[in-house]
């Protein structure tokens, strides 16, 4: 545990050294979020929306784009490189093995999408009088299954690429369907009700809702909890078959 902990943060400090990863990961969800808040319609009590606002649908959305920006714009390219790089093969003959890394990596990673996270629900509590989660322990259930299930397409997406830049390619190119189904353009309250059955079956869509009804005062449904898992189970079980150290 000791060799972990230090593993993580050393990992975290290269992490942080470069910009564009803690921009991703700590800058950009919260100006989102910011952006949409300085619209006055997206503030204002919606009939449609059961007298909620804009904005208090848009809180859980963008907690959930911050998880899917470091599980597929940053972690696929990070492992890809690494393998790439040599590093992963030169750990195998020192006492640092490569699972530790991949643990390591993954604690990381949990750990910036729980302090964006924090970092979006105190503006959006601040600046624009979002409610906090109602229901603590369902919305901390529902943030780890949504981060559990994105970052194991993240890393399915670092076992199949051949290269760093190929893996970063593929994650953007994932990184937008996600994001739509998620609501990010269109809320999925506003949704036909065929897309929003497809949001249903997708992690991303599945795991907003999930961070909604927590938010709400309501435990995820069952639905949503059944893709969560059934996506972590997958994507994780592929990645681990299909990985290449080297």
């Amino acid at each position: 545990m000791t060799a972990l902990r230090r593993l993580t943060a050393t990992e975290t400090l290269l992490f942080l050294r470069e910009p564009m990863n803690w921009v991703f990961a700590l800058v950009l969800p919260p100006v989102i979020l910011v952006a949409l808040g300085a619209v006055p319609q997206f503030r204002t009590p919606e009939e449609d929306l059961g007298g909620l606002r804009v904005i208090d649908l848009y809180a859980p959305i963008v907690v959930a784009t911050a998880i899917t920006m470091l599980a597929l714009a940053t972690l696929p390219q990070h492992f890809a490189t690494y393998r790439d790089k040599g590093v992963l093969r030169r750990m195998r003959v020192s006492p640092v093995r490569p699972l530790m890394m991949l643990g390591a990596q993954l604690l990381m990673y949990l750990l910036m999408s729980l302090v964006t996270t924090l970092a979006v629900l105190l503006i959006a509590r601040l600046g624009f009088g979002v409610d906090l989660p109602r229901q603590l322990g369902a919305y901390l259930v529902a943030l780890a299954l949504t981060a559990s299930a994105m970052l194991s397409v993240g890393l399915l997406v670092a076992s199949l690429a051949p290269t760093g830049p190929s893996a970063g390619t593929i994650g953007t190119i994932l990184l937008f369907p996600m994001l739509f189904l998620a609501g990010l353009w269109i809320p999925r309250d506003s949704m036909h009700e065929v897309l929003r059955t497809i949001s249903d079956f997708s992690p991303l869509g599945a795991g907003v809702q999930s961070l909604q009804d927590a938010t709400a005062g309501d435990w995820p449904q069952l639905l949503h909890v059944t893709v969560l898992v059934g996506w972590t189970i997958l994507a994780g079980g592929l990645a681990a078959r299909y990985f290449r150290w080297e």
